[in-house]
């Protein structure tokens, strides 16, 4: 109405006098209340870093030079322990006096294109903004409070979320659940032989924390660097992210999620590291998909211990469409144990432990003594890469454009793919055919895994064994659990013309789950890599067994368990 008024009774900024307007397009008045909700906009940032900075923040000067094309709205640096906002790229459309009145703000006709776009920008931008602050704020107070926010459950001992405390306390920060949707929270703590700058860095780094969580994460990348953070350092780093999360099952499907990650220093040594989704922010702006997943604030907060040590604290809080899922997952997701805190933190500590014996100068007592520190590093990245292609064909991830076939006489749990294998040294050339199901079985995991792993027990499942038992040729710990562990197995020869065949495997093991993965190999290829040889252009085909408890009575390796074979 303001607007209005101001348009039917124009006033001369320097006179005081009436303007003569002139005829004034459509597109021109579009372009004055764009730049009139921009200055309003910018205000509402100002006033937010303004909150957090204990000072206040001036919006612009009165005069200021004309549009550069990519300026920037410099947010400055708290003392209060949340000196965290550096700088918030807007891509301002700012005309020759932002400050003056309508008429002196407006932008060329030439250039409405640059005004809605840059518009655009800076109001999702503060929303991300005002996002990230609010997902900081619940994970913080979600890690540190305990009774009657989190109840530890009778079966297990893990803690479950009360939903009606948790109500009573947050707001939602992304909206309401969706239809068809349910909850799933989870909080775990552990120690981790890593301290807090190197995880978070590896944490703000797609590719080194796709690298941490290799079968939990099936791709991801940065779309968008908001802030690196100030003074050298990650704090106040903000960024836009997409990652594929997979459980080893072709019977639950990828949870693709876009969100906002968003690190704080907190004090000396502690730091928190935040993810949010913003769909309800891309809906907003019409750029929204259909999503099966959505984030609520999520993360870990982690604290400097003596010896190189950190205390880790992960939340779990998503909301999920659950007819998607095959009923025998139901439980295991409903807990949280797929998708949640206890797998995050288990695998971290034992990647953590992993990378800290390969680091150490010692080679332990179980490993192939004949094998180089160069053939060890090589022989790891080829179980590595063996490893990562058997989690996308379980999963059927973007990593691999899969065909999906529709086999007749085939049950409806067992998923059989297609794809083409060209100018890949890592594979045989043609058609790569991956057939994977799940099944229940009486055993628990710990039981499973150990059958599974034993070479001498081989030929009781395993084709490849000739009908006889195998023979550990190499062995690398990856842990001081010996099921931790890179080997070379040598199945026996069928006849004197037969040359025996080897088989590279890897297997692991945690508090949430085990893995048994394994290819055959030709022999001179093995010979070049052991001798430090370079490992991609041995080609390979995997296949192996994921093992997941079956449910939330369960609490490590102990219980009944689901077994994922490829």
């Amino acid at each position: 109405m303001s607007i209005r008024d101001a348009m039917r009774n124009p006033i001369c900024t320097n006179c005081g006098g009436p303007a003569i307007i002139g005829d004034i397009s459509l597109e021109e008045q579009h372009l004055r209340i764009e730049n009139a909700r921009l200055k309003d906009e910018l205000d509402r940032v100002c006033a937010l870093a303004g909150k957090f900075l204990g000072r206040p923040i001036s919006t612009l000067a009165t005069s200021i030079a004309p549009p550069l094309p990519n300026s920037s709205l410099e947010l400055g640096v708290g003392s209060n322990g949340f000196g965290a906002l550096s700088t918030v790229a807007t891509t301002l459309p700012l005309g020759p006096d932002f400050g003056g009145g309508m008429s002196n703000a407006l932008i060329p006709p030439s250039r409405p294109t640059t005004a809605v776009t840059g518009l655009d920008r800076s109001v999702e931008r503060s929303m991300f903004l005002e996002l990230a602050l609010a997902a900081m704020d619940e994970l913080v107070k979600m890690a540190q409070t305990d009774e009657p926010l989190w109840i530890r459950s009778l079966e297990g001992g893990r803690e479950i979320l009360n939903q009606d405390e948790y109500l009573r306390n947050f707001t939602p920060c992304i909206g309401m659940k969706s239809n068809g949707f349910v909850t799933e929270a989870s909080r775990e703590s552990g120690m981790v032989i890593i301290n807090s700058l190197a995880l978070v860095e590896t944490l703000m780094d797609s590719n080194r924390w796709s690298e941490m969580f290799p079968c939990m994460i099936a791709r991801t990348s940065t779309t968008d660097v908001i802030s690196s953070g100030v003074g050298g350092t990650r704090n106040g780093a903000l960024q836009l992210m997409h990652a594929e999360l997979q459980v080893l099952s072709p019977l639950v499907p990828v949870r693709e999620v876009n969100f906002l990650r968003f690190c704080k220093q907190h004090a000396e040594g502690v730091w928190a590291v935040v993810d949010v989704s913003i769909d309800t922010i891309r809906e907003t702006s019409g750029a929204s998909s259909f999503v099966n997943c959505r984030r609520l604030p999520s993360g870990c907060v982690v604290q400097d211990m003596p010896n190189g040590y950190s205390k880790v604290t992960w939340v779990e809080h998503a909301e999920y469409e659950e007819s998607q899922v095959h009923q025998l997952y139901h439980p295991l997701l409903r807990s949280g144990m797929a998708f949640g805190a206890q797998r995050w933190v288990a695998t971290l500590q034992r990647q953590c432990e992993c990378l800290a014996i390969l680091m150490s100068s010692s080679v332990p007592t179980r490993d192939h003594t004949g094998i180089t520190a160069s053939g060890r590093r090589s022989m790891l990245k080829l179980a590595q890469r063996m490893t990562d292609n058997f989690c996308a064909g379980v999963c059927a991830s973007t990593v691999h454009k899969w065909n999906k076939l529709n086999v007749g006489n085939v049950d409806e749990d067992v998923r059989v793919m297609t794809r083409k294998s060209v100018d890949d040294p890592g594979e045989p050339p043609g058609i790569v055919l991956s057939a994977a199901t799940s099944v229940w079985l009486p055993v628990s995991p710990q039981r499973l895994f150990d059958f599974l792993r034993d070479e001498r027990l081989r030929s009781e499942w395993d084709i490849l064994s000739n009908g006889g038992p195998m023979q550990e040729m190499a062995h690398i710990a990856k842990g001081q659990d010996h099921g931790n562990c890179v080997s070379l197995l040598r199945a026996s020869a069928m006849n004197a013309n037969q040359s025996s065949m080897l088989i590279l495997q890897e297997t692991c093991i945690d508090a949430a789950g085990s893995l048994v993965v394994y290819a055959p190999v030709d022999i001179p290829a093995m010979h070049v890599v052991m001798n430090g040889g370079d490992s991609a252009y041995v080609a390979l085909l995997p296949s192996g067994f994921a093992i997941v408890p079956d449910g939330p009575g369960s609490r490590g390796p102990t219980s009944n368990g689901q077994v994922n074979r490829n």
